[in-house]
């Protein structure tokens, strides 16, 4: 892991492979290592930058409250900071909310933008899913106890037969008392995320089998963007960029290189 510092913000980072950047935001309880799939099989046609946001991984921020727009402001410090002008950005779940108002707050940093498994900024999750989001709530006095319920809105219950470790994401966390109220009261924070001006292209990604984020509340997006595609992966749950690495990394392969025109 690297480190790169800006406004008291020390954001942890891995880049790796060659070709034209791609930064990687994760999810909210995420950090970085949803990414140790997805990036390797990128890296063979693009330079990825995996990082950890505040409150996440090995980056280190002040103790007080932050907002999505601070967030998205991390991502364009990041961004310059390595030496480029534009990237093209892959955001998702939390991460597609912080790539929105990045693209809202930093257009010109943006080259092309994946929005994945996400849903508006200022939507509330229980305006999204209301079911889902009020029984995880309920779930997680026990995390330990209720993980393998928790994991199948993330992860269809086929694929976590196969792959019974992955519950061990939904036992616990590593973030302190304070690191998750933090992280907890993000979205309670309206802030200005208009895309009706955001010209760059934009491909919208969901997994077809999310309980957690229905697709229609991605698609939905489209409404407020220029220049759209939409692709869902077949079978694929909330984390589609763990449970099929190599078809995300396909699609998004496959966006990026039909659109390099715009570039």
């Amino acid at each position: 892991m690297q480190s790169f510092e800006a406004s008291g913000v020390v954001t942890a980072f891995e880049k790796t492979g060659h070709g034209e950047p791609i930064v990687l935001l994760h999810g909210g309880e995420a950090d970085h290592s949803m990414f140790d799939g997805l990036a390797p099989v990128l890296a063979a046609n693009f330079t990825v930058i995996a990082y950890d946001q505040r409150d996440s991984g090995t980056t280190r921020n002040p103790a007080s409250a932050y907002s999505l727009a601070d967030l998205a402001d991390d991502a364009a410090a990041l961004i310059t900071g390595l030496g480029y002008d534009r990237v093209h950005v892959f955001g998702t779940s939390l991460g597609g909310q912080i790539a929105q108002v990045l693209a809202a707050r930093h257009p010109g940093r943006i080259d092309r933008l994946i929005l994945s498994s996400t849903w508006k900024v200022n939507r509330s999750p229980l305006d999204v899913n209301a079911e889902a989001f009020r029984t995880l709530a309920s779930w997680r006095a026990d995390t330990a106890g209720n993980a393998p319920k928790i994991a199948e809105f993330f992860f269809p219950p086929d694929y976590l037969r196969t792959r019974p470790e992955l519950i061990d994401i939904f036992r616990g966390s590593s973030r302190d008392e304070g690191q998750k109220a933090r992280r907890g009261a993000l979205l309670a924070q309206p802030v200005a995320a208009d895309l009706t001006g955001f010209d760059r292209p934009t491909l919208l990604l969901v997994g077809s089998d999310d309980r957690l984020i229905p697709n229609p509340e991605t698609f939905a997006l489209a409404r407020d963007l220029a220049s759209v595609e939409m692709k869902a992966i077949a079978d694929a749950g909330h984390v589609a960029s763990i449970q099929a690495p190599e078809r995300v990394a396909e699609a998004v392969t496959a966006f990026l290189n039909s659109n390099k025109k715009a570039a």
